[in-house]
C-alpha cells in the first residue's frame, strides 16, 4: 500500500533526493547504447564538441533522475504516471565523477475534474551538482491517486 498520496503533496513543499555519484563508465555505457555522439562517448572526440570534454548525454541526466526521484519518493506513492513532460533543460554537462542531487518542488496541485479518484501535483525538478550549480531542470505534472476519491 503507497504511503503518499495526493492529499500528501502541497505547493511549495521541497524535497532533496541523493547525492548520487556519476561515473565515466557509466555515462560511456549509456551512451554507447542510447544516444552514440562523440561528446558522450570519447573525451578526445568530445574535447573538439560544444562541450569541450566528455559529458552525459541529457537523455541519461533525464533517466538518472528519474531514478533518483523513484528511489526517493515515486515508487511510495499512488502514482498513476504522468500525461507528459512540460519542459526539460540542459544547462551544464554533467561531467565524469559529478555528485548530483535532485531537488523537487511542488509548483501546484489540483483535483482532477473528470476522475474524482485522482489529483495532480505539478512538480519542478532540478538536478545540481556539489556546488548547487543547476545542470538541468525538469517541470512535470504527476496524476497520484488520492486517499478518497472526492463526492
Amino acid at each position: 500500500m503507497p504511503k503518499l498520496h495526493w492529499e500528501d503533496f502541497t505547493p511549495g513543499a521541497v524535497a532533496i533526493y541523493g547525492p548520487r555519484l556519476v561515473t565515466r563508465e557509466e555515462i560511456v555505457s549509456f551512451a554507447a547504447e542510447f544516444d552514440p555522439q562523440p561528446m558522450h562517448l570519447d573525451e578526445a572526440a568530445a574535447s573538439g564538441t560544444i562541450l569541450g570534454g566528455l559529458g552525459a548525454s541529457g537523455w541519461h541526466t533525464c533517466c538518472l533522475m528519474m531514478r533518483m526521484i523513484a528511489d526517493g519518493f515515486l515508487l511510495d506513492s499512488s502514482s498513476m504516471g504522468a500525461p507528459g513532460i512540460e519542459e526539460v533543460r540542459w544547462l551544464k554537462p554533467l561531467r565524469p565523477g559529478t555528485r548530483i542531487r535532485v531537488r523537487s518542488t511542488v509548483l501546484d496541485v489540483r483535483a482532477s475534474k473528470s476522475r474524482p479518484e485522482m489529483g495532480l501535483a505539478k512538480m519542478n525538478f532540478e538536478v545540481l551538482d556539489e556546488t548547487d550549480a543547476l545542470v538541468m531542470t525538469l517541470i512535470t505534472t504527476f496524476m497520484l491517486g488520492r486517499c478518497e476519491a472526492a463526492p
